[in-house]
């Protein structure tokens, strides 16, 4: 079969090789194989690459988190690929007790774009900010695939959402989402702008992927018992909390490792994964595939989406 292998460290663009005889995968205990459907590319597909995620796969392996696969009877389902078995392949093995069923309302591209973004922004709102209807969310890198997500479950739940870009595509992309107001953070401080746009009072959540200066200064902006989740540093710049500021301004600061909850609490995911299908079966969320690429096309598509260069989600179609 056709897969992507990495057999060393580095950028995703020079580590990445496409292998034309790769051995199919055999499945083992509580594992099926499923062929690809569509594969959405993650960043830490790129920090894998790079040795800087906290899941450090042994070489050499087949790149790829998430996917739209079917099962030998035709069924589709999504999820994650288990071991050095990844998405980039015309075949991968996933945890037979960890398969959802992919919405019958998004297609293959949309479908494998789903279930990690969307669980991690579900997790992240609801359930360690606890976001209620009429509060102010600001999503940061609000027209990325994980912020894209966190700006439309934002509307369901009924709040006011805040999206910050960076560059005037990127502000388009997020207006189309449905964010209320778009700050373009190259063309000024969207500290100033966001408290002007509360009148001071500030955001009751923030959804920080970015970390950096995008979390130092939502600290400046965050309105009384507001609540920041912090999910990832896609800036490459990890902050240190102050926590005697927290202590005086009186926020919370709450962390999201959305993978952990596949084995502290898998009947939540599954619980959230029918909540989500409800949504998109109603219209009210669906993944933005920014980009179809060919399976030729993943290590390019993994280095752009490293570099930033991406808006919503990148999807390799085997």
């Amino acid at each position: 079969m056709k897969a992507w292998q990495v057999t060393e460290l580095g950028l995703p663009r020079e580590v990445m090789r496409l292998v034309e005889d790769a051995p199919q995968p055999e499945p083992g205990e509580h594992q099926v194989l499923v062929r690809v459907r569509a594969a959405a590319v993650n960043f830490p597909d790129a920090l894998m690459c790079l040795g800087l995620y906290q899941v450090k796969p042994p070489l050499p392996y087949t790149p790829g988190v998430e996917l739209c696969g079917e099962l030998p009877g035709g069924e589709r389902v999504i999820g994650n690929p288990v071991g050095t078995s990844g998405a980039f392949a015309e075949f991968a093995l996933m945890d037979s007790r960890a398969l959802f069923p992919a919405p019958d309302a998004l297609d293959d591209a949309e479908a494998a774009a789903l279930h990690i973004g969307y669980q991690t922004a579900w997790f992240a709102l609801h359930r360690r900010a606890a976001l209620r209807a009429g509060e102010t969310l600001l999503v940061h890198a609000a027209a990325g695939g994980v912020g894209s997500a966190a700006v439309q479950l934002g509307k369901a739940a009924g709040a006011t959402v805040i999206g910050v870009v960076g560059g005037a595509e990127k502000a388009a992309v997020a207006r189309e989402l449905g964010c209320d107001l778009v700050i373009d953070r190259q063309a000024g401080d969207f500290v100033a702008a966001v408290r002007e746009a509360t009148g001071g009072r500030g955001v009751d959540v923030v959804f920080d992927p970015v970390g950096g200066e995008a979390y130092t200064g939502s600290t400046k902006c965050i309105a009384f018992e507001g609540r920041i989740v912090v999910i990832g540093f896609a800036s490459g710049t990890i902050p240190a909390p102050s926590l005697g500021h927290a202590l005086v301004k009186n926020y919370s600061v709450l962390g999201l490792h959305w993978g952990l909850y596949n084995t502290k609490d898998p009947a939540a995911v599954r619980a959230c994964h029918e909540e989500l299908t409800k949504l998109a079966e109603a219209g009210v969320v669906r993944p933005l595939v920014s980009e179809r690429l060919l399976f030729e096309q993943a290590a390019d598509g993994v280095q752009r989406v490293a570099e930033g260069k991406t808006t919503g989600r990148v999807v390799i179609l085997p």
